[in-house]
């Protein structure tokens, strides 16, 4: 997970280093769904998944 992303969940959605890490060790098979799991534990409304999914698609793809 990015610093940037990181930074992102904790500033604008007001998530705690706790409960990102809670959600990343569960998405860990599926980083890519780590939004999902923030909805699902009830760590973000349905407003903040909208704003993570906003954020996310604004971001620059990067080539392996």
């Amino acid at each position: 997970m990015s610093e940037e992303f990181q930074g992102f969940l904790t500033e604008q959605c007001e998530l705690s280093r706790e409960s990102i890490d809670l959600a990343a060790r569960s998405a860990a098979r599926s980083p890519h769904q780590l939004s999902l799991v923030l909805w699902q534990y009830g760590l973000i409304s349905l407003e903040q998944l909208d704003q993570i999914w906003e954020w996310l698609a604004g971001q620059p793809v990067l080539a392996n």
